[in-house]
């Protein structure tokens, strides 16, 4: 049978179930999704206890509780997860605001755009020239490997990536000197005569008013604080001259409090090239997975930030499908924050941090166990995930739903009301147009300490967040003068953590690469959001190293 992988990547990937195996063309989690232990048998306070006791003990608890906060991850892309979220919504519980993925970046598209539309893959596929600007699409994209052939490939990444080896250019530039750089193309472009002056006209009249700002910025200054040379920037507009070009971007470059300016600089060069609009060309980040689809289920309650959740507040917490203990910011503080809540509930199908202090855990029925629906930010579409297996364990989220709705009066339509809802919604391949572009006019971006390292956080391929083969270990170069498998404490101002040391000179010598979901890596995080966007902004902190022998 025909079904559609959950997660929540570009890649949206069609599955095959049969003779109890998944088959397609599939990343490394869902090759290995049987060997991945999912949690069977609900607890309460570390006991073993029967579905219908859990069931009844969840009713107790919501029945008694002065204040409730509902925490949803997004680990799972189906439609019908938020159906728990209409539940609670309804029954008054406080719910949260924000990301911690991807909310600063598209702040700063609607900033400067006025609407998140993507670019369509369609679309990428007829360009001539690709920069991927902190997108690693072995990892994060595969499915997007074969319309490269014969393109002409450029890298802005502070790690050499695969495709960066195989690039016809590659720019390692700095953490944090993306705005920098997309400033700078922009005034080289304008200097250069290289800007679609007609486009401008129309579309965004005060570009005289943003050159200005670009000649504030210093240049041989500048490019010696990100490490991009002159050369740089002249091959990189070489080799764009009159190309169809698509501009790629990962969610790092605009992990920071000013992640929103990051991604509104590079919209700004796209836009003094007239990409929008024009076949093969535009800016691909992450576009709006629900863009035509209306919600059935009622979601409006009092919410509170994502990012630093005070978890103390409330005196019961149900957790869906999320690992806040290791995927939210500073982890020392979210631990000590929900030490403080008397009725910890998790709802999700593997164990970890979060799962292992709770005092009610309910197992969750996985995809294949389920009916859904899912879409994509990076595709159009929306994909059928039916039910392609029956399981004796865990429960659906509608059939959680369905159940706290009857106990306490709420109003549910049927599973196959809202199925049906999803699968008659409009979803329409658009192309990336602009009305007016609203420039950046000015800049305040944070400082760094030039003695300290940049932490950063990419996605890894052998797991999701928290889930699956999670790595272990902290990846620098040789040049810093530690040794293969040396334990190091790596120390920022929110916290430390103890890791083994892998050496890699794919890393820059002035950053330390820890893999997202590793255990502890946001000990070393703070809680801060970005300035708009409400998200969080991992990439912010600096650590130092220390040795242990």
């Amino acid at each position: 049978m025909k079904t559609a992988c959950p997660l929540d990547c570009y890649d949206a990937c069609d599955v095959t179930f049969k003779d109890e195996k998944i088959s397609g063309d599939l990343c490394p989690h869902l090759n290995h999704y049987d060997k991945y232990q999912q949690i069977v048998k609900p607890t309460y306070k570390g006991k073993e206890i029967t579905l219908d006791n859990a069931l009844l003990k969840l009713k107790e608890i919501l029945s008694s509780s002065k204040d409730t906060l509902y925490y949803r991850g997004s680990g799972n892309f189906g439609l019908m997860q938020e159906v728990t979220e209409h539940f609670f919504a309804s029954f008054g519980t406080t719910l949260t605001d924000g990301s911690l993925c991807d909310g600063a970046g598209e702040a700063g598209i609607l900033e400067g755009r006025g609407s998140n539309i993507n670019m369509p893959i369609s679309e990428i596929e007829k360009s001539e020239v690709i920069i991927f600007w902190g997108r690693n699409p072995h990892t994060t994209n595969s499915h997007i490997l074969p319309i490269l052939k014969g393109k002409t490939i450029i890298v802005i990444d502070p790690v050499k990536t695969k495709i960066s080896k195989t690039a016809d250019l590659h720019i390692q530039i700095k953490p944090r000197g993306d705005f920098y750089l997309a400033m700078l193309l922009s005034r080289f472009l304008h200097i250069e005569g290289g800007c679609d002056i007609e486009f401008l006209e129309e579309y965004a009249d005060e570009y005289e008013d943003f050159y200005e700002l670009t000649q504030t910025i210093r240049i041989k200054k500048t490019l010696d604080k990100i490490d991009v040379t002159l050369g740089n920037i002249g091959d990189l507009l070489a080799l764009i001259q009159n190309k169809k070009l698509a501009i790629v971007c990962g969610v790092g470059v605009q992990k920071y409090r000013d992640g929103a300016d990051i991604m509104r600089a590079i919209d700004a060069f796209a836009v003094n090239l007239g990409l929008f609009g024009k076949e093969g060309c535009g800016v691909a980040y992450l576009g709006n997975s629900k863009d035509g689809i209306t919600s059935p289920f009622n979601t409006k309650a009092k919410r509170v930030s994502k990012v630093d959740t005070k978890f103390e507040d409330f005196e019961t917490v149900f957790i869906q499908g999320a690992n806040p203990l290791s995927q939210m910011p500073n982890s020392i503080r979210v631990e000590e924050s929900l030490k403080k809540v008397k009725n910890k509930i998790y709802f999700g199908l593997y164990e970890n941090e979060t799962s292992q202090i709770a005092d009610l855990v309910i197992p969750a029925k996985d995809f294949l166990a389920k009916n859904d629906i899912r879409s994509s930010y990076s595709y159009t579409c929306l994909k059928e995930m039916p039910k392609v297996k029956d399981s004796k364990y865990g429960i659906s989220e509608y059939d959680l739903s369905r159940y706290l709705c009857d106990e306490f009066s709420i109003k549910l339509e049927s599973e196959k009301f809202y199925l049906n809802h999803f699968k008659n919604s409009k979803v329409i391949e658009k192309k990336q147009t602009i009305s007016e572009f609203e420039f950046l006019d000015s800049i305040d971006l944070g400082r760094v300490d030039k003695n300290k390292l940049h932490l950063i956080t990419p996605k890894s391929s052998k797991s999701l967040n928290s889930q699956f083969n999670r790595d272990k270990y902290v990846y620098i170069n040789s040049a810093l003068g530690f040794k293969e498998t040396q334990k190091i404490e790596i120390i920022s101002e929110s916290g430390s953590v103890l890791l083994e040391v892998k050496l890699c000179d794919d890393v820059r010598e002035d950053c330390v690469l820890i893999y997202s979901g590793t255990k502890g890596v946001n000990n070393l995080t703070s809680s801060l959001a970005s300035y708009s966007g409400k998200s969080a902004c991992y990439q912010e902190n600096q650590v130092t190293l220390k040795s242990l022998d």
